[in-house]
């Protein structure tokens, strides 16, 4: 089970009225002509660059544009478009939105409007890139100038990104304090998940839930989806399934719902089910997780021919998730070496649970298991109960001829073998099967 991004939603997304039609510049050419000037920063012409797209968020955003050109760059107005790409970018699962969101605090400041907003809006656009260094710099100013709940909450974010997790939950809780409400409610759950305590993650969800508005509709879908995992690891499925339900019917297409519902059918061995779902899912947001997922339920079905199709698009695609696409490598012992690069230039962004544990895994499959066994450890410290963590580190601890560590470890992963994939399920049982009789010498690798 992995980390998601936590939806912020600041009041000032809230822009009256639709202007019927879609063509932002229709009566503004003397305003376009204007914003193209080479007198106008870079990073202002870009944002107010014209988009395709019809559906409402996008004539939110050529409204946006439009207001600004008329109202001669007024600071609030940029920043509301700033938020408006933030919301496309979560939308669409196009991160590229996020960077326009970059820019529109970038061309605040080039305009000398330099204050809170601004801060905000850069830091929760850098978290969303993984510029975290950055992102905490901007994060820090900005609960030095002011302490508002969502300032704490950024903050919070980008310091658990980066495996801070004490800090992280000291700034979340500063966000409780002042606001009790879904958005604070569900990062103290996602603490509580990350320190071991799946109750409290589930109790804490639960609040957050309750308190989802119609009139936030992804917020309240992201913290659906997030319950249906934590049920999910509890093997609740019957009640994941009803909570990815929820999050559907607030937020249409939501593919990380989608994606949840498909591994709770697994989980459930409705395979021909899962495929439906993740179908539709990896369609809309084709990122390896979804990838890899589809694949897993393509072979379970008997159609190893797509399986190997989406499978082969995934090790040659992108590298816009390189910590999934490291452990699918390292996994599939397919490119390991590329495998460990992947993981090793994450750790350079952030030393958190799961980056440790990709590159544990990689650094194994590439034999060095002496070095996997340290990242390994690393990863175990913050208590995180997760399947896939234990997982590979009961196997690194074999790997390592230490075969009462990897059976404590590696039953730790059975408590809960239905968070994983099926692939890693039989993997579990074979090692779990084999490490009382087999000796170090005789297995050596995490594929045999």
């Amino acid at each position: 089970m992995r980390s998601l991004a936590f939806p912020i939603v600041i009041s000032v997304l809230i822009v009256a009225g639709v202007v019927a039609g879609r063509g932002m510049f229709s009566s503004d050419s003397e305003n376009l002509r204007a914003t193209n000037s080479p007198d106008q920063p870079a990073s202002c012409r870009l944002v107010l660059a014209p988009l395709s797209g019809d559906k409402p968020i996008d004539r939110d955003i050529a409204q946006q544009q439009s207001l600004i050109l008329r109202g001669k760059f007024s600071p609030v107005a940029l920043e509301k478009l700033g938020w408006l790409y933030v919301k496309k970018a979560r939308l669409s699962f196009d991160a590229g939105f996020y960077k326009l969101a970059e820019q529109c605090a970038a061309c605040l400041e080039a305009r000398d409007a330099k204050g809170a907003e601004t801060l905000l809006l850069r830091a929760h656009a850098l978290q969303s890139l993984h510029q975290f260094r950055e992102a905490e710099t901007a994060a820090r100013e900005l609960v030095n100038l002011r302490q508002r709940p969502f300032d704490f909450g950024v903050l919070g974010d980008i310091l658990i990104d980066q495996g801070k997790i004490r800090d992280g939950a000291a700034a979340y809780q500063k966000m409780v304090d002042l606001r009790p409400d879904l958005q604070s409610y569900a990062r103290a759950a996602h603490v509580r998940w990350l320190t071991g305590d799946l109750n409290g993650a589930i109790e804490l969800m639960q609040l957050a839930t309750s308190a989802a508005s119609p009139g936030d509709p992804e917020a309240g879908a992201w913290a659906f989806t997030r319950l249906a995992l934590y049920q999910l690891q509890r093997g609740a499925t019957n009640a994941a399934l009803q909570s990815c339900d929820t999050a559907l019917s607030l937020q249409n297409e939501y593919a990380p719902a989608m994606l949840a519902r498909g591994r709770t059918l697994l989980a459930m061995n409705r395979a021909a089910d899962a495929v439906v779902e993740l179908q539709r899912a990896a369609k809309l947001n084709p990122l390896p997780e979804y990838q890899w997922t589809l694949a897993e339920a393509f072979n379970l079905t008997g159609d190893r021919d797509q399986a190997a199709k989406i499978e082969s698009q995934l090790a040659d695609g992108s590298t816009e998730d390189p910590r999934t696409l490291s452990l699918y490598l390292a996994t599939r012992r397919r490119d390991v070496e590329r495998a460990v690069a992947l993981a090793q230039q994450e750790l350079t962004d952030r030393e958190d649970v799961f980056t440790l544990d990709a590159l544990a895994w990689a650094l194994a499959a590439a034999g060095r298991t002496t070095e996997a066994q340290r990242y390994s450890n690393r990863s175990l410290l913050e208590g995180t109960a997760d399947s896939r963590v234990y997982l590979h580190a009961g196997i690194i601890a074999a790997l390592n001829n230490d075969r009462s560590q990897s059976r404590r470890l590696l039953d730790q992963a059975a408590a809960t073998p239905q968070t994983l994939l099926p692939s890693e399920r039989v993997q579990l049982d074979d090692w779990r099967r084999n490490i009382g009789r087999k000796t170090n010498n005789q297995r050596t690798s995490i594929k045999e």
